[in-house]
């Protein structure tokens, strides 16, 4: 009977150990992957182990939290997400850094380590760093345009962008200098900046070359042959900063096609013809009044009781001087005194249509 009671009491007592023990290695702890949680039992004693027993590689650019060096507890969450994409991009290191520099970013709710040494940070946040030369400040990183709160050790904007595994080249814009030192409320700015030289199509626009004829109805026009625009190549030197486009130098260019002129003959009486030169005594000329009236057709025109159509004629303003070469098109004005009537255009070179009525001198 003792022997019995020894017995049961030795494997309730194995059975109890073995379930302390399991009970002590199994942790529950949630995983969340690309923003997929997911529950996990494991006896990993680390996060790096339980991210290599879940087949998750540290060798990618990954942004881990809590750090990979960090103990597993029953319950804890550890979150895996992707580098943020950008010119820039974070460095993950699972690898001691030997400056002992530590960065721990805070974007709104998703804080996260970019640096091994960045959960010892935040441990020793406001005293001295883990490396035991600088306190640690919270500043603003602004990277490639994307703005980041930020807590570090990093005395200097060098050392603060060199953790974040972020290396400027000769073209990149860094502000404040790299040697500047930090302090809390520092704002630090890091742009890539990319000099681009780029070689584009180009079209090269034709011009229109107009004929004027006497013999042609005023007002009329007729097309000879269309334009055809020519082709052309452009070199550019193209500055892009944060990959957006912001300045643009043309720095050569040639034409591979010349362009075809559109050629037109036209009318005389275009509304960009006639001239204000004082005249000249030429042909014949004639006192008296002048009019204005609207003719169906515009232009620098003009209606004259007897002078041939197609006739050019020099109308000045005896009062001010001024003068308009027009070309006759029509016929009038009837009533005694009047000796010609001006289109509105004609008009008002001489004077405003208000006045109505101008003592003029024509030649021709």
């Amino acid at each position: 009977m003792r022997r019995a009671v020894q017995g049961t009491t030795i494997a309730v007592g194995a059975l109890l150990l073995a379930g302390v023990v399991q009970f002590a290695v199994v942790k529950h702890v949630t995983l969340v992957v690309d923003g997929k949680p997911q529950a996990v039992r494991t006896t990993s004693t680390n996060v790096g182990e339980l991210l290599s027993g879940e087949g998750i590689s540290l060798d990618a650019e990954l942004l881990v939290r809590p750090s990979p060096g960090t103990e597993l507890a029953n319950g804890m969450t550890v979150v895996v997400s992707p580098a943020p994409p950008g010119p820039f991009s974070y460095r993950a290191t699972v690898e001691p850094d030997p400056t002992g520099v530590g960065v721990w970013v805070v974007d709104g709710t998703s804080p996260r380590a970019v640096s091994p040494d960045a959960d010892r940070l935040v441990e020793s946040s406001g005293s001295a760093s883990s490396a035991g030369t600088s306190p640690a400040v919270s500043v603003q990183a602004v990277v490639s345009g994307k703005v980041h709160d930020v807590l570090t050790n990093a005395d200097t904007v060098g050392a603060l962008l060199s953790a974040m595994g972020i290396t400027p080249d000769a073209n990149d814009r860094v502000e404040p200098s790299p040697s500047t030192p930090l302090h809390d409320g520092s704002i630090v700015r890091a742009d890539r900046v990319e000099v681009l030289t780029r070689v584009e199509a180009t079209t090269v626009p034709f011009r229109t070359l107009t004929t004027f004829k006497d013999t042609m109805t005023p007002g009329r026009s007729r097309l000879l042959s269309e334009g055809r625009p020519g082709v052309g190549r452009a070199t550019y030197r193209i500055t892009v900063v944060n990959g957006q486009e912001t300045r643009r130098e043309l720095i050569g260019r040639w034409v591979e096609q010349a362009p075809l002129a559109r050629r037109i003959v036209s009318g005389p009486e275009s509304m960009y013809g006639g001239t204000t030169e004082v005249p000249g005594a030429r042909g014949s000329s004639q006192h008296g009044l002048a009019t204005w009236y609207d003719p169906p057709w515009g232009g620098l025109t003009a209606a004259h009781p007897s002078l041939p159509f197609g006739t050019r004629v020099t109308v000045t303003d005896l009062a001010s001087g001024r003068s308009v070469t027009v070309v006759i098109d029509d016929r009038g004005p009837f009533a005694t005194g009047k000796i010609i009537d001006l289109s509105p255009e004609a008009f008002a070179v001489l004077s405003p249509l208000g006045a109505g009525v101008l003592h003029v001198q024509l030649s021709w």
